[in-house]
């Protein structure tokens, strides 16, 4: 069909105005790609907006904000991309007004209830450094330099778990054949990568047979004349573990979790008994994991004690350390991870007590050469025999996470480090003390290291409570109400506890509901913790108790 005059000008007068607009919109792309020096640099204007929102930020004192999380939810039901570059001073008001205004203020000193804390004042600048050289962690050829910076930054603080020679330093630092950690996105994937290598290497190439790696788990079994693969440890294992024991194949079911005591550690007995068990029903052992820094109460396991039947058993003896690690930079409190040194591989989270920003995990291996058992190359990147990083790691591509590990190790050192963990402690044993004699409150568990748990008592239960003589029905009533108060503080926004489940011996197995207590914030003092508890007390006041 033929066109008309009319209508080949307007399909021509529309076709110029296409490529204007895509002409335009080029312009504007090409802007967001522009030297931050440039007249035209949209960067210069975005720092200025997001420099107001940070600091507006970093004053809330409040926890939270009251805002109801359904009305949160409602603001965030877009499905379509727009169609045109939405204008930047358009979208950086959005998120101050959707996304900054309702964010959780983790750096609060009265937020007191996660692993989450305030950063020092050089991560920020950093971050923009991060994000501006763009290195990708994987390779060599897109980490020069940082691939030896984080060598060295692991470096550190491998020679801070294991304390080694000058000598074996010296050997392994920058050895490419030599892995002494491996920085990762968190800890689970930390402690994934430790129970990884333990696998492979226990169920490695042997005569004819070419590996769990080649030939599976089934053929590995076999082959080694196993009935079946388990990984032991504590029942506070953190939920990393059961992701591992499913990816490797194992099963949940044979991940074994041991009972505690009732200092919620490992009761040594029974797992000494469980490890006999498993090898006279021919289970292999792929790991003993040991916790440094329960997750819900900061315990401690006795690490020496598991390093003893771990090197007994010949089995690969893993601490999870991702939280209590960095209290081997404190001279006063480091017995307490008495035995980590023995450990084959140590998980330790930088974003927890290294006082780093979110996405730094880290494994270490007392054995410079065990993480070749999961080694892997490709033509195209992490070739054989190069310092690639990425050719011993579960994940891939990554940011250069290494430069705020590097930099709070040589900013912060090991005194201030020291420092910021004796700190943390000794508030947190001020709160413990403080709780012990308030008596609307009962301390559940002394602390090992800077997590407590405790519970809010209803005023008609204390006497009872003093002497041990609550019912189940009392605790299960006590639980309700502790739920109720917690989640009334979260709503409120102004404090923050956590919560979580425990067993209690003297509760004869009842699970009750307990508050969780983080001091790891070094804003937080002593009159924020006052502020925290009596602002529970005020909440409970309002809280009514069921009558039956």
């Amino acid at each position: 069909m033929t066109l008309s005059k009319k209508e080949t000008r307007i399909k021509n007068k529309l076709s110029t105005t296409e490529q204007t607009l895509h002409s335009e919109i080029g312009d504007y792309i090409m802007q967001m790609f522009a030297s931050p020096n440039e007249e035209t640099s949209i960067e210069k204007q975005i720092d200025e907006m997001v420099n107001d929102f940070s600091e507006e930020f970093l004053i809330t004192k409040n926890a939270n904000t009251n805002v109801d999380i359904d009305l949160i939810i409602r603001k965030f039901y877009e499905s379509k991309i727009p169609t045109h570059p939405t204008d930047f001073e358009s979208y950086f008001q959005y998120l101050g007004d959707k996304v900054v205004a309702d964010s959780i203020h983790t750096s609060s000193p009265q937020f007191i209830g996660h692993m989450t804390s305030a950063l020092p004042s050089f991560v920020r600048p950093l971050a923009k450094l991060m994000t501006a050289i763009n290195q990708n962690a994987v390779k060599i050829e897109t980490a020069k330099a940082l691939s030896f910076c984080e060598r060295e930054a692991l470096a550190m603080m491998h020679r801070q778990i294991y304390s080694l020679s000058d000598n074996f330093y010296s050997q392994h630092i920058q050895n490419n054949q030599s892995t002494l950690g491996i920085l990762t996105s968190g800890g689970t994937t930390a402690n994934i990568t430790a129970l990884w290598c333990a696998r492979n290497k226990s169920l490695g190439a042997k005569n004819e047979f070419l590996g769990i790696e080649k030939e599976g788990l089934t053929a590995a079994l076999n082959f080694y004349g196993y009935k079946g693969a388990v990984i032991i440890g504590s029942e506070l294992m953190h939920f990393s573990f059961d992701k591992a024991a499913d990816l490797m194949g194992i099963s949940t079911k044979n991940l074994i979790r041991v009972q505690v005591d009732s200092n919620n550690r490992v009761d040594i007995q029974a797992l000494r008994q469980t490890v006999a068990d498993c090898r006279e029903q021919n289970l292999h052992i792929i790991a003993i994991v040991g916790i440094a820094g329960t997750t819900d109460s900061g315990s401690v396991d006795p690490l020496e004690d598991i390093a003893e039947i771990a090197q007994e058993n010949n089995v690969h003896f893993h601490v999870d350390a991702a939280w209590g690690g960095p209290v081997i930079f404190s001279r006063k409190h480091r017995h307490k991870l008495a035995g980590i040194e023995k450990a084959d591989s140590v998980t330790i989270d930088g974003h927890k007590q290294l006082y780093l920003p979110m996405g730094i995990g880290m494994i270490f291996f007392r054995d410079p050469y065990l993480a070749s058992s999961i080694e892997k190359q490709a033509s195209y990147t992490m070739r054989k025999g190069s310092f690639d990083l990425g050719k011993r790691a579960l994940e891939g591509s990554r940011p250069g996470m290494a430069l705020f590990l590097h930099a709070g190790l040589k900013l912060i050192g090991l005194r201030g480090y020291e420092f910021l963990i004796d700190e943390g402690i000794r508030k947190t044993q001020y709160m413990a003390a403080r709780i012990s004699m308030m008596p609307e409150f009962e301390l559940l568990a002394e602390p090992d290291t800077n997590l407590l748990i405790y519970r809010y008592i209803p005023e008609q239960f204390r006497e009872i409570a003093t002497k041990n003589k609550l019912t189940s029905i009392d605790n299960q009533i006590i639980s309700d109400f502790n739920e109720r108060l917690q989640k009334m503080q979260r709503q409120n926004g102004r404090t923050f506890i956590s919560r979580t489940t425990k067993n209690i011996d003297f509760y004869k197995n009842n699970p009750i509901v307990a508050m969780r207590a983080v001091i790891a914030n070094p804003l937080t003092t002593e009159e924020d913790i006052e502020a925290v508890l009596n602002d529970q007390i005020q909440i409970a006041s309002e809280i009514s108790i069921p009558i039956n």
